[in-house]
Order: structure tokens, then sequence, then C-alpha cells
């Protein structure tokens, strides 16, 4: 059953976001989708003693209303600051260096869209835990139209999907029927958020994926385990 996982590309993700992949035949990087000012495409939560502050990769004036392969970063000084909060914060951790490894392979990129920046961190990660979907496509590059729902329906017929794997945001837009219809099978993220050893106080899902990597190495891959579940089942 060949199975499509679309997303936007974001700023080192969560687990989760690995666990979709993990899954997909054909992953989407939906690099056309619009920015919106408050969502994780250019910040994510990491831990330390104080607490799980954010990582911010700031943006350039005058973006609002762009789309993400729009999106312009700011320029170069903040990479800087990311690496040194990184490093302060997982200094005891026991794969502090490998983490730090792939941040330096990301930021030598030295990008200035906000989604290759994303798409960057995500496959470098991917990589690092040997999650390697069959093909990685950019929605930009596909020529399809329409938002939301349809827009998930244009590029699943486009790629031949059977299976449609989501995470639970799309629960609130996403006509399941009419993707059913259309041979689509859509299934819904089961997170088992299942923990690992970290520092810094009780464990916390929604961080960063460099944190499991800190303090696991490669081994971290043992908890990139997540199913999905049918989208009836997932709604009753």
């Amino acid at each position: 059953m060949k199975t499509v996982v679309i997303s936007q590309p974001m700023y080192f993700p969560w687990v989760g976001m690995f666990e979709q992949m993990r899954l997909a035949d054909v992953y989407v990087h939906l690099d056309d989708a619009q920015f919106s000012k408050g969502g994780v495409f250019n910040r994510v939560q990491f831990k330390t003693q104080q607490g799980t502050p954010w990582l911010t990769a700031p943006l350039a004036a005058n973006n609002l209303g762009l789309s993400l392969n729009e999106t312009q970063l700011a320029t170069t000084g903040w990479q800087r600051k990311h690496f040194t909060s990184l490093q302060q914060a997982y200094s005891k951790a026991p794969h502090v260096e490998e983490m730090l490894a792939l941040v330096d392979e990301v930021f030598a990129e030295k990008t200035d869209s906000l989604a290759a920046l994303g798409a960057m961190s995500m496959e470098k990660l991917a990589e690092y835990f040997e999650i390697k979907p069959g093909n990685i496509r950019w929605s930009s590059r596909m020529n399809v139209t329409g938002e939301g729902s349809a827009r998930v329906m244009a590029i699943c017929q486009t790629l031949g999907a059977e299976r449609y794997i989501t995470g639970h945001g799309a629960r609130n837009y996403l006509d399941h029927k009419a993707l059913e219809a259309a041979g689509v099978r859509v299934e819904y993220m089961n997170y088992e958020k299942r923990p690992y050893s970290q520092l810094h106080d009780e464990f916390t899902p929604f961080i960063s994926t460099l944190d499991l990597v800190a303090n696991r190495g490669r081994l971290g891959r043992e908890v990139i385990v997540s199913s999905s579940v049918y989208w009836r089942d997932y709604l009753r």
C-alpha cells in the first residue's frame, strides 16, 4: 500500500515528525504552505535547567503573507547563538558532540530560505536515525493547486497514494470521506511519546529531536516507533 505523508518543513522538530516520516513511501515537504506567526516552522523548544525555552530562527522583515519557500531568514549570526545554547544545555549529555556535529552540518548549508532550513534539519535527523522514505518531494515543484483538504487530495492523486498518514491537526479540515471515495485510506498518527532518559528533570516529548540525539545517540531510533490508526477509529 503506497503511503504518502505531507508536512510543512520545520526547524529540528519533535520526534513525532520522524515517526510520520518513518511510515512514508513518499514524504512531501509542503514548502509552499503559508507562513503563520506563532507556528513551529522556525522555532522549537529544547531542555535546559531553567525549563524548555525556544530556539527561534529570526526572519527578515516583510515576510507576512508569504509561503514558507518565499520566507527569508535574517542575516547570519543567530546560528552561532543557537549552537552555543545547545552546547551549554547539553554539555553533560553522553552524545552531545554527535548532536552538535549534526547542527553544524545543517548550518554549513548557509541557506536564507526558511523552507530549505526546515527541510535540511529534518532530512539530516532522518538520515542520522536511518529513516529513509523511498522518495522525498517538494509540493512547490508538483504543479498542484487547491488549499486544505483539496490540496491534500491533489497531491495524493498525483503520487498515486493508497494511504495518507497525517498528524492530529488535520482532523479540523480534512474531508475524510472524499479521500476515501478517491481510493485513499486516511490514517492518523497514534503517538506513543515513548520516554527515554533526558537531562533536566522529568521527561517531556514535545521538544526538538536534537534532545534524543544528545541523550541516546543512534540508539534513539528505538523510541521512534509510533504507528497509525484508521480515521474512523481515531475520530471515534
